[in-house]
Order: C-alpha cells, then sequence, then structure tokens
C-alpha cells in the first residue's frame, strides 16, 4: 500500500485510479491550492533577483502537482461520470479557475517574469526556456495581468463563469443522450441492420431487463441504424433525437440554449476588457493564423475549391436515391443510408463487409508495429492500476530498451464516459535533475465492444479515428523537450496540434500498413488487395460533401466568435443558416439543433479554433508528402519527423519546426490531391 493515504497527492509514479474516490477530492484540492497561493505569496515577496531555478522552476514543479491531480479528477469525470463524482468536480472546478485567474493577474509574479525576459541571464537560458518565460508574459496579458483593477474582478468571474457553463454544457449533452433509449420488438422493424449490432442491440436490451432490441443516441448504436436499417421511419425518429439533443425539444434544465447565449457574451465581454475587437483574436494569438480575416480568407477558398465537388456529390446520391431507392426526396435522415448504398453499388463493398477485417486484436499491434518501423521503437503491453476493466495500458522503449513513454488505451463507449476521441496527457515528460520524467497518455474513443468471444471489430472509419487519436498520443510521448511549458503539446499553436494526428491518419490508407492492420474475424484471412483496392478506389467517395460540412462548421465557429452580435436579434442557429447557405449543399430540418451539440467550441477549447482541423490538414497532408516521394515506411524520413516535428513540442514556433521538416513552407496541393480536388 502506498504510503500517501490520499492518491490524488502521491506524484511518485503513476496515478492511483482504483483508490480514488470522491471523498478525496476536496481536501486533494484545497491542499493544493493552499500551499500554492502561499507559494506564489513567497514568491512575489522575494527580493532575490529572479532565475530559473528559484522561480520559474519552482512554479512549475508546484503547478504540475496541482494539474496532475486535477487531471486526474477531470479524466474519471469524462470516463467513469457518477452523481458523486460530478457533484465535487462541479464544486472544485470554480476553485481551481479562480486560482489560475488570480494567478493571470498577478502583477508580482508578472513583473518577475519581465524581470527575467530583461535581465542578462536570460541570453544564457536554453532556447525552450526562453520560449516558455516569453509564453508567460503573453498569457499574463491575456489574463488581464494589465487590466486596471476595477476591471480585474470582472474579468476573473467571466472567466470562472465560462468554466462552470462549459462544464453543464457537457453536462447537459451526456444527459441528454443518455436519456434516450428506444426498445424494439418487431424484428422486421430492424431490416438491414448487421448481424453484429444487431446482436449489441439485443445485448442491451437483455441487460435491461427488456425483450427486443435497444438503441441508443451513443455512435455505436446510432451509426450502423442510420446506415443501414431499411426502415426510413425508423431513421427519421433516431436522426431527430440525435440532432435535438439539450435543445428546448427536451427537458428544459439540460437545454443548451440559453448557456450558449451566455458564453458568447461572456467571451465577448472578456475580448473586450483585454482591448481586443472580437473573441476570435483573443484565441488567434496563440495559433499559427495571424487574424480572422486571413481564417476566413483560408476557409473561404477552400470552400470555392471545393464546393462543385460537393455538387457533383450530392446530384450523384439524389439521383441514386430516386431510381435506385424510390426516394423521390433525399432527406438527411436518408443521407447515410442511401450513401451506404450507392458506395455498396459503385464500389462493391460495404462497411460492414470491410469491418470484418479489423478486429482490435489486429488493429492495434498492427499500428504499433507501423511505429515501431517509422521510429525504431518498442511497444509492450504494461501493468498499471486502471479505473475500468476494459483499459489496458502499453509502454514504449527506444532501440536501447530505455522507457520513453506510458499510455492507457480506453476505446470501448460507455453510459458513464462522454462522447467523441480524444488522448490527454497524463504526466508531461520533464527533466528532473539528472533523470527525465517519463510521459504518460490516456487514449479514449467510443467504439462498439466485443460480443460474446469476438474481439471489437472497427470500421474503417473507427481504424482512422484510432490512428488520429494514437498521433496526438506519440506527440505528447515522443516529446524531446526538457522543459514542462514547451514539452509535448504544451506551448504549440493550437491549430498545428492537429498536424501530428491527422499525419498518421494517412497511413490507414497504405497497402503494406493495412495489410498487417487486417485479418478476418472469423477467417484470420487478411484483407483481400482486390477489395482494398475498393476502399482506395472509393477513398474520397464523397469528400466533396465531407470538406463543405466541415467548412460550414469552422466558419460558423469563426462568425460567431468575430462579427456576429450575442445581445443582437439574431440566433446563433440563425447565423448558422447564413453559412449554410453560402458553403452548404445539405440543409437539414428546421428543428435541428446542431449548436447545442457542439461540444468542441463550447465545452472543449476549440473556440474560434475549428478552423485548425482544415489548417492542420494543409500541414499533414503536405508533410505525409514527403514521404509519399521517400517511401512511406521509410526509417530515415520517420526519424526526420520525431525529430523536426515530434520531438521539439513547442519549443520554437510550429512554421518553423513544419519548415525543418519539409524544406519549404507548406502549400494546398497536397490537401487538395489527397481529397481528390486537384
Amino acid at each position: 500500500m502506498n504510503s500517501v493515504a490520499n492518491p490524488l497527492l502521491d506524484f511518485s509514479g503513476l496515478p492511483r485510479f482504483p483508490e480514488i474516490r470522491p471523498e478525496y477530492v476536496t481536501p486533494a484540492i484545497e491542499r493544493l491550492l493552499a500551499d500554492n497561493r502561499e507559494l506564489v505569496e513567497n514568491l512575489v515577496a522575494d527580493d532575490a533577483a529572479p532565475e530559473w531555478e528559484n522561480f520559474v522552476g519552482v512554479l512549475e514543479d508546484a503547478h504540475e502537482r496541482l494539474g496532475r491531480a486535477w487531471g486526474q479528477v477531470s479524466h474519471l469525470n469524462s470516463v467513469m461520470n457518477s452523481p458523486e463524482l460530478r457533484e465535487v468536480y462541479n464544486a472544485n472546478l470554480p476553485l481551481v479557475t479562480a486560482y489560475y485567474a488570480e494567478l493571470s493577474q498577478n502583477l508580482g509574479l508578472f513583473e518577475k517574469y519581465r524581470c527575467l525576459r530583461g535581465a542578462a541571464i536570460f541570453e544564457h537560458f536554453s532556447a525552450e526556456q526562453k520560449r516558455i518565460v516569453e509564453n508567460e508574459l503573453r498569457d499574463f496579458r491575456l489574463g488581464g495581468a494589465e487590466l486596471p483593477d476595477s476591471d480585474k474582478a470582472r474579468f476573473k468571474a467571466i472567466q470562472e463563469e465560462l468554466s462552470a457553463l462549459s462544464a453543464k454544457y457537457e453536462e447537459n449533452l451526456l444527459d441528454a443522450t443518455n436519456a434516450f433509449a428506444l426498445y424494439v420488438e418487431n424484428e422486421g422493424e430492424l431490416n438491414g441492420i448487421p448481424a453484429d449490432d444487431m446482436q449489441a442491440a439485443r445485448e442491451a436490451a437483455v441487460e435491461d431487463g427488456k425483450s427486443g432490441w435497444k438503441f441508443t443516441l451513443r455512435a455505436p448504436s446510432w451509426l450502423p441504424l442510420m446506415q443501414y436499417a431499411d426502415n426510413r421511419t425508423l431513421r427519421q425518429r433516431m436522426y431527430r433525437e440525435y440532432v435535438t439533443r439539450a435543445s428546448e425539444f427536451g427537458k428544459p434544465e439540460w437545454d443548451n440554449t440559453p448557456l450558449i447565449g451566455q458564453i458568447l457574451k461572456l467571451r465577448r465581454e472578456a475580448a473586450s476588457l483585454l482591448g481586443f475587437a472580437n473573441y476570435a483574436e483573443v484565441s488567434l494569438v496563440t495559433k499559427m493564423a495571424e487574424s480572422p480575416g486571413q481564417v476566413m480568407n483560408f476557409l473561404n477558398e477552400l470552400a470555392v475549391r471545393a464546393k462543385p465537388y460537393a455538387e457533383r456529390d450530392l446530384a450523384e446520391l439524389r439521383s441514386f436515391a430516386r431510381d435506385s431507392l424510390g426516394l423521390e426526396q433525399l432527406e438527411t435522415w436518408d443521407v447515410a443510408y442511401a450513401s451506404e448504398k450507392l458506395r455498396v453499388a459503385r464500389y462493391a463493398f460495404s462497411d460492414n463487409e470491410v469491418k470484418q477485417y479489423f478486429p482490435e486484436s489486429q488493429v492495434l499491434p498492427g499500428m504499433f508495429e507501423l511505429v515501431e518501423k517509422l521510429y525504431g521503437l518498442s511497444i509492450k503491453p504494461a501493468q498499471a492500476p486502471v479505473w475500468h476493466s476494459d483499459v489496458r495500458f502499453f509502454s514504449i522503449r527506444d532501440r536501447q530498451g530505455a522507457l520513453i513513454g506510458q499510455f492507457y488505451v480506453d476505446l470501448y463507449a460507455r453510459a458513464s464516459k462522454r462522447g467523441g476521441a480524444w488522448m490527454d496527457e497524463a504526466v508531461t515528460r520533464r527533466r528532473k535533475h539528472d533523470a527525465f520524467q517519463i510521459p504518460v497518455a490516456y487514449l479514449n474513443c467510443n467504439f462498439a465492444p466485443p460480443l460474446g468471444d469476438k474481439p471489437a471489430l472497427f470500421t474503417h472509419d473507427e481504424v482512422i479515428t484510432l490512428f488520429h487519436e494514437f498521433g496526438h498520443g506519440l506527440h505528447h510521448l515522443l516529446t524531446c523537450a526538457e522543459e514542462l511549458g514547451v514539452s509535448g503539446i504544451n506551448g504549440v499553436e493550437w491549430d498545428a496540434v492537429e498536424l501530428p494526428s491527422q499525419f498518421m491518419e494517412n497511413f490507414c490508407w497504405e497497402w503494406e500498413v493495412v495489410k498487417q492492420l487486417s485479418r478476418h474475424v472469423d477467417s484470420g484471412e487478411a484483407l483481400p488487395r482486390t477489395l482494398f483496392d475498393k476502399m482506395l478506389a472509393a477513398k474520397n467517395f464523397q469528400s466533396g460533401m465531407q470538406t463543405v460540412r466541415q467548412l460550414e462548421l469552422a466558419l460558423f465557429d469563426m462568425h460567431l466568435h468575430y462579427d456576429f452580435d450575442p445581445t443582437g436579434g439574431k440566433s446563433p442557429l440563425a447565423l448558422l443558416d447564413e453559412v449554410r447557405a453560402k458553403v452548404a449543399v445539405l440543409f437539414p430540418p428546421d428543428y435541428n439543433r446542431f449548436p447545442n451539440n457542439f461540444s468542441h467550441i463550447f465545452a472543449g477549447g476549440y473556440a474560434a479554433g475549428y478552423f485548425s482541423y482544415k489548417w492542420a490538414e494543409v500541414l499533414s497532408a503536405d508533410a505525409y508528402s514527403l514521404f509519399e516521394e521517400n517511401g512511406v515506411l521509410n526509417p530515415e524520413i520517420g526519424h526526420r519527423f520525431w525529430s523536426e516535428i515530434l520531438g521539439v513540442g513547442g519549443s520554437r514556433p510550429a512554421l518553423e519546426s513544419f519548415i525543418a521538416f519539409r524544406g519549404r513552407e507548406p502549400n494546398i496541393d497536397a490537401l487538395l490531391r489527397h481529397n481528390g480536388m486537384s
């Protein structure tokens, strides 16, 4: 048994997840906040000239302890949500937010950093240390340190309120998603749905003590129904339930509409206090993109290129739906269904057929093998305390056998877990005296769990999602940085953070890689080359429609935070309709409440930053083209990618890292080529 009674206060090794109970949270957070406040007070009062060791280093130590403790609580709140945990999380969230808001306004600390920046010793700092000091000065300004006292209190209150509203938005969405279940008694109503999805629905019903089949709004249940169910009325019902989550059509206490208005007003007010014209300008201070205008031009230019392809995609789909499926009017709840039927007709394969070739027992080792080849690493299962029996743990070692990283993998959907897929950091690499702290990551997805004695099966899209998140994980785990503030994804511009993740997706389309990832769940045979060629031919199937959908969301987000007035007469929904009129080809029914479940921008850190996906896709496609030119499994290029992109973390501007790797500035050609739009 570990000697530290409260597991959240034990920083000697890996988190002690099975021992963490809700009653430990408040004492741990209160103690760490008190310790940190006392330290900050002493540092500000100290007359000695600030240096790295006596000032920045001790602050980083203190903030790492708080970050690790609170990070474990936040992580559990996302993956093992319970009423008790939610209650203590929400009780402590304002305390943690208030502390960081106070910190960013502390003029004494700000002055110390300014002194450090102007001192002669600054010139002797490493590049990493210099970057951290510059980032801190920038963040003090963004945190309101230079505001008059009368505005500081208001700015701090805004930060606390925004934090609480975002948490509530996410909770409403989780609760609304979990609240709905549809039990179908008549098997005839479920024609078309694949056998393994039917089995999962049957088992879900049995678990609830019901007969028939249970369907929910969680992705592994909802998506196959929308894609395969012949029953159009059922698809329409499930579509409506999904797109009206956390809106006025459900429980009033779960309606995110008022929260959206409050969040936008508060962000705008915060930007105004800091002297910015809008929140988008604030958001871009920490990104590669220089101005909202530049982002708008980028998105609109891409829209001009993509829209003709999107219109062609939709015309083909409508024509097919009318002639082959008897659907005179293609509705939004028909799109996934008709698209799957068209893909089968045109390319002679279905998503479900492909899925049988991607059992988890083959995909995970195959993905690890790719990374081992590219970077000369070894990835093996390891032991660690976990939060759920489904979670697995792995270690990464270099050629010499030295441990360089560890990570948890939590792949399956469950009621206590928020939707989507994400990577987060548990422990960050940094130099500690003469040794290095080993980085640890969380990789989370929401795939369907195994059924019976068979392993979990992934669609090819899910394989791509897994590769995407592992790309983020490698960015965190393979860092060579020595200082916490620029290690892994820390200090990396937000619109460059997606570069390593989207880069990894490209390998899912390489035969040399895919044949290692695939084995039929029953026969054990590898994916036939003929089927892979069909998948490749279908790779850009509807890429025009998919591109304009991403652009629609990115433009909506940017307009919301740039030139939309949240106090005016127009609603965010009306703004979204205006954006769609310019770039979209598909228009949903009036009851669609997409903003109410757009958690990326209202609860996930992507506010005025959703464009980052497309921005980074330009970088990732262009970076990957160097592999295409030199052999996709070329370890020499792999090592260069590691040393110039993954390894440097936030120690230099992302554009410099890209140029160091690619030998020139990025261009859009590779992205258009990869999407079949060149």
